[in-house]
């Protein structure tokens, strides 16, 4: 008779994840949620009447293309990677979803298909290049980044061209349930999925075994190397998704419409709490950095601070967080 092993015993996932401090835990956990509140409320301060329900509904929609950009960024940052390629692969898929939609219906689902087929790839490529020829994360995705940045230079001679169709504005922009946009809902049925593979599926214990120590998780049979390939393909296919629908929300397309996802998708894993060391954190936690990210950046530019202070501002800040949070992942190790 086959038994099954119990959680923590050899060969199992959950063997190579160690005990935690849950005191520790429940704290980091509560750290964004506290700042976020802090943030909401220094906003209305500072600016009353900024934050009625049709600005709330503008900044969901710029969280919800920023949300599906960083869905990527949380899965490789939970296996103790990072991926530099985001913002490049979001403003190439921005501009190939203009240039072939065109203006026109009929071409979404081409369109659609292409971009997440270019997003796939250099997620592949990135997966490969980082788990067997061994090139550090960080090096693999700039390299990526770069040669990506130059494809989009190359695709459109500097110039972009087309634009988005009727229907895919109509989706993005389009308001279903009162300040909730189209963007919205499909940002939140993309969370609802992400958050159950990473609790509730055998793919998610591998996503935090492997991060929390991929030597011990190949000695319990997790498939290490499937694993980082897959997520780095899923990082470039959600921002290739969030460069499409950007194309709906702008209408057209820019060299540079997605570049600023490269830093902002890092800003929000590590606004929510998610370890820049692996293995623990999670995309609920994304949700509520994503918002703090969006919200940040837009009460800095309400109360007139220039561009440089807006930087200075956005990097103490994310500093401060990344600090705090180490610290607390070294107390509850």
């Amino acid at each position: 008779m086959t038994t099954t092993p119990e959680p923590g015993e050899p060969g199992t996932a959950t063997a190579v994840v160690p005990a935690s401090k849950p005191r520790v835990d429940r704290v980091r956990q509560l750290v964004p949620v506290i700042v976020l509140v802090a943030m909401y409320a220094i906003t209305v301060a500072i600016a009353p009447g900024y934050l009625e329900p049709p600005q709330i509904g503008s900044l969901l929609q710029l969280a919800s293309i920023l949300g599906i950009a960083a869905v990527g960024q949380t899965l490789v940052i939970l296996i103790g990677g990072i991926d530099l390629s985001v913002g490049a692969v979001a403003t190439l898929s921005n501009l190939v979803a203009a240039a072939i939609l065109a203006g026109s219906d009929a071409s979404l689902p081409v369109a659609l298909l292409v971009v997440l087929a270019v997003g796939a790839l250099v997620g592949l490529g990135n997966g490969l290049l980082i788990q067997y020829l061994k090139v550090p994360d960080l090096v693999a995705t700039l390299a990526s980044m770069t040669v990506v940045v130059g494809a989009g230079l190359l695709f459109t001679q500097g110039s972009p061209k087309g634009r988005s169709a009727p229907l895919l504005n109509a989706l993005v922009t389009g308001r279903f349930l009162g300040v909730l946009t189209g963007g919205v809902l499909i940002w939140l049925a993309v969370s609802v999925v992400v958050i159950l593979f990473l609790r509730r599926s055998a793919g998610g214990r591998y996503v935090y075994a492997v991060g929390l120590n991929r030597e011990a998780s190949r000695y319990a049979a997790v498939p290490v190397g499937r694993t980082v390939i897959l997520l780095y393909v899923a990082s470039g296919l959600m921002a290739a998704l969030a460069g499409f629908l950007l194309t709906g929300y702008t209408g057209s397309a820019y060299l540079a419409s997605g570049d600023s996802y490269q830093m902002q998708t890092i800003a929000a894993v590590i606004l929510g709490g998610t370890s820049m060391f692996g293995g623990r954190g999670g995309y609920g936690g994304t949700i509520i950095g994503v918002l703090i990210t969006v919200l940040l950046v837009s009460a800095l530019r309400v109360v007139g601070i220039a561009q440089a202070g807006q930087d200075i501002a956005y990097g103490v800040i994310l500093l401060g967080m990344l600090l705090l949070l180490t610290r607390m992942a070294r107390r509850s190790a």
